[in-house]
């Protein structure tokens, strides 16, 4: 694999972002509940992009783009980060349809998570996962998550309910 970093979405990232979200498109909506049909503009994305930093700021979340050799392959996100006491953030990620299979996703999470629990001083990851999506429970388990649970008819797309894997990591420096 070529190198691989993830970095925070800027608005210059803008015309790639929404060139990687527009191709991916169908292939996203496909196992995740689509993004509103506003979204999909440069204003919309712009948006996307300003609101993530926002969040940032705050601590309330941080969206990262999965870079290869500068080609944008990827996004990784934690979100709903919980402060105080509980220093958790829940992880989500989606790579594009021409780059699954390769081990980016591991790599990103693998990334993300050196920087939640250096950097952002979170103590514990939490992840989903649908069980027949078969790749992202291996990520998930190849980067150190554990399974606590399985709610079951918890997730609705396309009319139709599916089952919940959930998964929790633990900052190793909390040992």
């Amino acid at each position: 694999m070529a190198h691989l970093l993830i970095v925070a979405p800027q608005l210059d990232d803008l015309n790639d972002l929404l060139a990687f979200e527009e191709e991916n498109r169908a292939f996203f909506e496909a196992s995740i509940n689509a993004r509103p049909p506003s979204y999909y503009s440069s204003e919309g994305v712009a948006q996307a992009i300003v609101q993530a930093q926002q969040d940032a700021e705050a601590d309330r979340g941080y969206q990262f783009l999965i870079r290869e050799s500068g080609l944008l392959v990827g996004r990784i996100n934690l979100h709903r980060v919980q402060r105080p006491y509980f220093n958790c953030a829940e992880l989500g990620y989606r790579v594009g349809a021409r780059f699954t299979g390769r081990g980016i996703a591991k790599s990103a999470v693998t990334q993300v998570l050196q920087r939640a629990f250096e950097e952002l001083r979170l103590s514990r990851i939490e992840a989903n996962a649908r069980p027949e999506n078969i790749g992202s429970v291996r990520v998930l388990e190849a980067s150190g998550f554990s399974r606590y649970g399985h709610s079951r008819r918890s997730f609705q797309l396309h009319g139709q309910w599916f089952d919940r894997l959930h998964y929790e990591c633990h900052s190793p420096l909390l040992s």
